[in-house]
């Protein structure tokens, strides 16, 4: 496997864990982004820097709630407790946002913790930069509980 194969294997993973998460909840979840096209056109996705590279990964209703997800795992670093996001991610993030408002796009991270890209934005601007400038680092701590941003387990039943 390659270097790229095993972290879409990860990534994979994590996005089977956030749709059943959204499950639970009452959400009716469906794939979206790169992992949803063909070989080909994946490959070719990777030689641009196009911000359909950073198209969310998931898109999620609850009545006439609709959110879309940008699953995020191995985010957090394991010394600082905090998650670096590219910077590519979040202007694309932002962009998106703009674009599609007023649907919402969550980064759900690897703990089940979630922001969106504008408060990324925002929490970096007030902490340590990654010094080569490629990424967003964000405290943890910041991050809103899944259950605060989706609601609660069981929350199916009674929808």
């Amino acid at each position: 496997m390659t270097q790229w194969q095993d972290r879409w294997a990860v990534g994979e993973a994590h996005e089977r864990r956030v749709a059943a998460a959204l499950r639970a909840r009452g959400w009716t979840v469906h794939p979206c982004g790169q992992g949803t096209y063909p070989p080909a056109v994946r490959d070719a996705l990777r030689q641009t820097r196009s911000a359909l590279r950073q198209f969310p990964d998931l898109i999620a209703a609850r009545g006439t709630d609709l959110v879309t997800i940008d699953a995020k795992d191995r985010m957090p670093s394991t010394d600082t407790d905090r998650y670096a996001v590219s910077t590519d991610t979040v202007n694309a993030g932002l962009l998106f946002t703009a674009a599609h408002a007023p649907t919402p796009l969550y980064y759900v991270f690897g703990d089940l913790k979630v922001l969106p890209p504008a408060e990324v934005v925002h929490y970096a601007a007030h902490a340590l930069r990654h010094r080569s400038g490629a990424f967003h680092l964000v405290r943890t701590e910041r991050a809103h509980r899944f259950d605060e941003v989706f609601g609660s387990a069981g929350t199916a039943a009674a929808a």
